[in-house]
């Protein structure tokens, strides 16, 4: 069986300002209307209090995504 699509979730988010590996993508946000991502969310640094509540969790725009690969995002933020 073939994929459909790009599966973000078992792929590791970097940022190419300093290296820092930010974790897995937790989620995408989409354009419903034109079926487009908009941007991906990466849980917050802190896992504890992540566990409770997701208001720290990282938005990244579709515009800083810099380039994806078969297991890394690489991010300009």
């Amino acid at each position: 069986m073939q994929d459909k699509g790009l599966d973000f979730k078992h792929k590791e988010v970097v940022n190419i300002n300093n290296g820092k590996r930010m974790g897995y993508v937790q989620d995408v946000c989409a354009d419903l209307e034109s079926g487009t991502i908009t941007s991906i969310i990466v849980p917050s640094g802190n896992k504890f209090f992540s566990m409770f509540s997701n208001a720290n969790d990282i938005v990244i725009p579709w515009q800083q995504i810099k380039c994806i690969g078969d297991d890394i995002i690489l991010v300009d933020i």
